[in-house]
């Protein structure tokens, strides 16, 4: 199984960046499933995109609803604490599935993974 990491270093709305990581995220899985792995690491303002309760116009994209499909079907997703402590969202729920992670942790994601992908 092919091990992919997806990093995401922008807000989840002003730019598409996290909109078009996530569609890669959702399209690796519905055509390649069964051979992939993806790993979603939020990096600087994409710390946002793992807060909950997000509200978006009908028939725009909602970052929330995304990653909770991404998670759903196998994705794993972490956010940076130093990031999250910066901005100060150090103590805040994020989405069911998304983890408060580390450093360290991304840096292993990062050898483990067959690609990593920026965003």
């Amino acid at each position: 199984m092919q091990k992919i990491l997806i990093i995401i270093n922008d807000a989840p709305y002003g730019t598409e960046k996290a909109y078009n990581a996530l569609r890669m995220a959702m399209t690796l899985q519905k055509e390649h499933g069964d051979k992939v792995e993806v790993k979603i690491f939020l990096l600087a303002d994409a710390v946002f995109c793992g807060l909950p309760n997000q509200k978006t116009p009908d028939g725009y994209y909602n970052i929330e609803r995304m990653l909770k499909i991404v998670i759903r079907n196998g994705g794993e997703v972490k956010s940076c604490g130093g990031c999250s402590e910066a901005r100060g969202i150090a103590g805040v729920e994020f989405i069911e599935g998304v983890k408060l992670s580390n450093m360290k942790e991304f840096a292993n994601w990062t050898v483990e993974c067959d690609k990593v992908l920026t965003f």
